[in-house]
């Protein structure tokens, strides 16, 4: 009977270890780890201190921008008020160029070591960890998202590199928990970009917090709003669609893919509303995707990285000037991807060996990749043909 029990007990084990799952939170997790690693931090460093390109050329355009002044002075709100496209604008702007500043000077102390920007750095984090407690109106989950996917980048380099002292480090810790993350953890039955950059900032700051409930969480809405957001053949006639938004019909699923009715390989659910929506959920999906590779699950070799893959490539062919067939979009496209493209092409060409002849070309193109004074920043520097 206790030999029986024993084999049970193991093959329950086992059973357990295989069902795991691969976007599962880790058993400890890696830090600094939102999106860049330590190893990809000292390849960037090395780079840039050798005046190697793109490396040197991304750093410098980095440090002659605003983001990197070192007399910049935070703007905090109590209260962050965004209305569409944000209109009102109460603090909007404020809040996710002083968390892009924030990052920027995180990057720039790694690279120099120069302490004033890991100060700098703290002075904005403390600012607004000392102020804010709360978002407003219509596009309050949105622009926590953003603000909150640049926030614990910074705090990530700054908490685990700094040898200086961040006294309001805990502070900073319980705004992350208490502000951003209960904005963005449900997620929103808005367009897949707002979705796909709300789990950023969940994925993102569940790490900072060593929070794994709302990691597994954060990453189940990610996995299954990436799989509605970019089309696969392999998805059959029609599209993946979010459950909870009953689109159960094609003609709802039609409607909601701005009226497209033709599916291929790559295509977004926002391509006919515009590139640059578009673009902010590919990034979206590329961050999560190489935050989770640093903390040991490979997304990259799932369903995450081919809808990546082929959705880079189907923008980047349009984006470079190919023009529109009548089927898609009505033979009418609005440009302006954005810098986004880096990060998605140094893991899955250069990592994983996939031919991605258009993505690469609007990759060089687009070098040194600035930002998008939202939530994208500096990835030319930070993931630019990085091996780490």
């Amino acid at each position: 009977m206790r030999r029986t029990a024993l084999l049970a007990a193991a093959a329950a084990l086992v059973a357990g270890v295989l069902a795991w799952p691969a976007d599962a939170a880790p058993g400890s997790f890696v830090h600094p780890g939102v999106t860049v690693s330590e190893g990809q931090l000292d390849f960037t460093r090395s780079k840039v201190n050798s005046g190697a390109q793109p490396w040197k050329g991304a750093f410098d355009r980095m440090m002659a921008g605003k983001y990197a002044d070192l007399n910049r002075t935070p703007e905090p709100r109590a209260v962050v008020e965004c209305g569409s496209y944000s209109n009102p604008n109460h603090g909007c702007t404020d809040e996710r160029e002083d968390a892009i500043a924030a990052y920027t000077q995180a990057l720039a102390w790694y690279v120099t070591r120069d302490e004033r920007h890991a100060r700098k750095a703290i002075e904005l984090m403390d600012a607004w960890s000392a102020v804010i407690r709360d978002h407003t109106n219509s596009n309050a989950p949105l622009q926590t998202g953003w603000a909150g996917s640049s926030w614990p980048k910074a705090a990530e380099i700054i908490k685990y590199t700094y040898t200086g002292t961040w006294a309001n480090s805990g502070r900073f810790a319980t705004m992350l928990r208490d502000v951003y993350l209960p904005e963005v953890i449900n997620g929103s039955h808005s367009n897949g970009n707002w979705e796909l950059s709300m789990m950023e900032a969940a994925v993102g700051i569940s790490v900072f917090l060593e929070d794994k409930a709302s990691y597994d969480k954060a990453m189940a809405t990610f996995r299954t709003r990436t799989a509605a957001y970019v089309y696969l053949a392999s998805d059959g006639e029609l599209p993946k669609t979010v459950p909870s938004q009953n689109l159960n019909t094609r003609e709802k699923i039609v409607r909601y893919w701005q009226g497209q009715s033709t599916f291929v390989d790559g295509l977004s659910q926002e391509t006919c509303r515009d590139f640059t929506h578009t673009g902010y959920g590919l990034s979206a999906i590329s961050h999560i995707a190489e935050t989770s590779r640093i903390q040991g699950q490979d997304l990259y070799g799932t369903d995450v990285g081919a809808r990546l893959r082929h959705g880079l490539g189907f923008h980047a062919k349009y984006q470079l000037g190919t023009a529109a067939p009548g089927w898609l979009c009505g033979g009418s496209l609005k440009l302006g991807l954005g810098p986004v493209p880096e990060v998605g092409h140094n893991a899955l060409a250069n990592r994983l060996g996939h031919a991605m002849t258009n993505t690469e070309t609007l990759t060089m193109r687009g070098r040194p990749a600035g930002t998008n004074n939202l939530f994208v920043a500096w990835e030319t520097l930070s993931h630019g043909d990085n091996p780490a």
